[in-house]
């Protein structure tokens, strides 16, 4: 019998520089993964496995009903705009059930006026629905909108699955993908808000319910027909949404101290905002090597990240990634997601993704302006000033990318993946937020040299020259210095003038 082989382990401090390894890059396993890196592992880590469950066959057997996805068939109903616009919907659906983890078998989609009110695509189209179902051994139908609680039970009566809407599956995502303690939370809130219309309950779950005592005769104060299960369940929602309520007013308040923190710096604030999936987070990784998730996916990043860079000047500019949008955004989101879409409400700027190769970009634009509106005219503030940038040029045909030069002049065009036109950015960038500076001139004395620092740090200095009394600075400098520096303002604003 031959000995085993056995191998020592050496440490790599005992290794001379010949036989040491070399420093790998990010790709290597002994450089420090970014927090992006980490999050992107732990979703791959997490699969769905088909075939596997044991769920009932007949859906009406079931108290409450589990969001599953892994085989599914789409349904749409076409009730307005173009072919394209109605394939580019089907196919958005798609790619949403993939993002939860389902696999797509088959699409049906029907040419309405308007969605049968009880079964969303009429009873023919619903029969046909289940024999592709039968065909395709499908056991999920997502349907691109929003359904009744009537519209979801007529037809699951006749598929025979599970049938699901446009919103639980966004839902759904939104679940999977929030990590923070306020992400999950506005979450929770939005699944509440969607399912407390939508309990149903069958046999024992309908039953009245005798107050401390089974039977109607239970003695005085527990007689009459007492509360079913179901109203019990409702009960227990709503006390569960009125606390998630007062939990994300209370991290609001954290968010609103952070927000005003990084107001009264008087740093330029920039948010990044677009539609799911545009490549906001690549464009923010870019500007700010901020290391944060990034994936081919939709809502792939929920909770709002911070970042501080500079420009090309030298100046400083905070950057926040927000949550993406899609067309017919579940109002339930918007609402529970209210305070970090907030977010864009302090920014002295927007900077609006839009995926270039998407084949229906002014689609996007539409979708993104209608929440951004939402919110602003619930806050009640001016809307910020607004710069398009158009992502992913390198996925573009030269031809289609002439055209969308020709349709948005004033945009920038960049490729977040390769590169292309971030220094072209970063100069508008400044352009920009150089505009939004106020010229002053101030005698600062030599005992507030605080001041003149954050002149050297958040503004761009003209001329300077030590006198007696203090240091004479003319620059530029954001509204909120120029505040603060009011007290030191001297008439002779020109220094060429003295």
């Amino acid at each position: 019998m031959s000995k085993p082989e056995t191998y020592e382990f050496t440490p790599a401090e005992d290794l001379d520089e010949e036989t040491a390894a070399p420093e790998t890059g990010r790709n290597g396993w002994s450089a420090a993964p970014t927090v992006g890196e980490l999050q992107l592992d732990e979703r791959s880590a997490l699969r769905r496995v088909a075939g596997l469950s044991t769920e009932l066959e007949d859906v009406t057997e079931v108290e409450y009903r589990q969001l599953r996805l892994e085989r599914v068939v789409l349904v749409g109903v076409w009730t307005e705009g173009t072919a394209t616009q109605a394939e580019a919907s089907m196919a958005e659906l798609a790619a949403l059930a993939e993002t939860a983890g389902s696999e797509v078998l088959d699409a049906l989609i029907q040419r309405r006026d308007r969605p049968d009110k009880s079964t969303y695509i009429g009873s023919g189209k619903a029969e046909e629905l289940r024999s592709i179902v039968l065909e395709s051994g499908a056991d999920t139908v997502v349907c691109d909108g929003e359904l009744t609680p009537a519209q979801l039970t007529a037809l699951e009566k006749v598929v025979k699955v599970k049938v699901i809407d446009r919103t639980a599956l966004i839902l759904d995502i939104f679940a999977q993908h929030a990590t923070s303690r306020e992400g999950k939370a506005q979450v929770s809130l939005a699944q509440m808000e969607y399912m407390l219309p939508r309990l149903r309950g069958w046999g024992e779950s309908m039953s009245r319910q005798a107050g401390g005592r089974a039977g109607s005769n239970g003695g005085v104060g527990l007689r009459g027909p007492g509360e079913t299960k179901i109203e019990t369940d409702r009960r227990r929602i709503r006390e569960r949404m009125a606390k998630l309520r007062r939990e994300i007013r209370e991290m609001k308040t954290a968010r609103d101290t952070k927000r005003a923190k990084r107001t009264a710096s008087g740093i330029p604030q920039v948010a990044i905002v677009g539609y799911t999936n545009a490549g906001k987070s690549s464009l923010m990784n870019a500007l700010t090597d901020a290391g944060i998730l990034v994936q081919d996916a939709l809502f792939a990043t929920l909770d709002p990240t911070t970042r501080r860079a500079a420009l090309e000047d030298g100046r400083e500019v905070v950057f926040t990634d927000t949550v993406g949008f899609v067309r017919h955004l579940p109002t339930q989101l918007v609402e529970a997601f209210r305070s970090t879409l907030e977010e864009v409400t302090g920014a002295d700027l927007l900077l609006h993704v839009v995926d270039g190769s998407d084949p229906l970009p002014d689609q996007q634009i539409k979708a993104v302006r209608e929440v951004i509106t939402d919110v602003l005219r619930d806050t009640k503030t001016p809307a910020p000033q607004e710069l398009l940038v158009v992502n992913k040029i390198d996925a573009l045909d030269p031809l289609d990318l002439t055209q969308l030069r020709g349709w948005l002049p004033d945009a920038v065009f960049v490729s977040a993946r390769t590169g292309s036109g971030l220094d072209q950015l970063r100069d508008r960038l400044g352009q920009i937020l150089g505009g939004l500076d106020v010229e002053i001139s101030v005698l600062l004395p030599y005992t507030r040299g605080d001041l003149l620092a954050r002149i050297h740090a958040d503004g761009k200095i003209i001329t300077s020259d030590h006198e007696p009394d203090g240091t004479r600075v003319h620059a530029r400098v954001p509204t909120a210095l120029a505040g603060q520096l009011a007290d030191y303002a001297h008439a002779g604003t020109d220094p060429a003038q003295r």
